[in-house]
């Protein structure tokens, strides 16, 4: 009992837990930048306060809150917020000029519900590994049917593994994992959806910091309001 008491006290320490949910608590919010989507002439929808909701309905067919309108060429775009919250900061001085593509525009300060405080903490303890490129990712085929047959939590993983493949140009390359022995604790990415560099698409866990990692989610559920 003595050993299993300091393997933990280990990896409290390393982890330090009570730091992460103490700065979470402090600002228990995601700040969303929302950056132009292309060259051209901006009318903005918003201004600092203004509340907005992300898409909605049974089909996601009510668009988000429109937060500007993207003039280019005689032909106007709107562009509507991907999350709910408040308009935090807008670049007003832009009103009515030019903007060049993926300039930062707004921010929306989303609040965040206990489940996004537990995947936020998670992935600040877990394992990242990151998308080495701008591209199309997919489980490779062994992983995909241990995922299938038993979920994606009882798939262990080890440096050398292939475990994705990168589909970039019509063209399929296997990427290999480096990283931390473990299981496949979190999945971050859709199989087959673009992905840019260095977003995350799996959190791995060592099974010795599985139990820890599960005190963790208990704890938040039950002490988070």
């Amino acid at each position: 009992m003595t050993g299993d008491t300091g393997r933990e006290d280990t990896m409290q320490e390393e982890i330090d837990f009570d730091d992460i949910i103490t700065k979470f608590r402090a600002d228990p919010f995601d700040y969303v930048d929302i950056h132009s989507i292309h060259t051209g002439r901006i009318r903005f929808k918003v201004e600092v306060g203004s509340k907005v909701e992300a898409v909605s309905g049974e089909w996601h067919h009510i668009p988000g809150s429109t937060l500007y309108v993207l003039n280019r060429e005689k032909n106007p775009k709107s562009v509507h917020s991907p999350t709910n919250g408040e308009v935090s900061f807008v670049r007003d001085d832009l009103e009515g000029q030019f903007v060049e593509a993926g300039e930062k525009i707004i921010t929306i300060k989303h609040p965040l519900k206990k489940r996004e405080i537990i995947d936020g903490i998670l992935r600040k303890v877990l394992f990242s590994f990151k998308a080495p490129e701008r591209a199309k990712y997919f489980f490779a085929m062994d992983i995909q049917s241990r995922i299938d047959k038993y979920g994606h939590r009882d798939v262990t993983i080890k440096p050398g593994d292939e475990v994705f493949t990168m589909s970039l140009m019509k063209r399929d390359t296997p990427v290999i994992y480096e990283g931390e022995p473990g299981i496949i604790h979190s999945v971050y990415f859709t199989p087959g959806a673009s992905l840019e560099q260095g977003e995350a698409l799996i959190g791995v866990c060592p099974k010795a910091k599985l139990p820890f990692i599960q005190k963790i989610i208990t704890r938040v559920k039950a002490e988070w309001e």
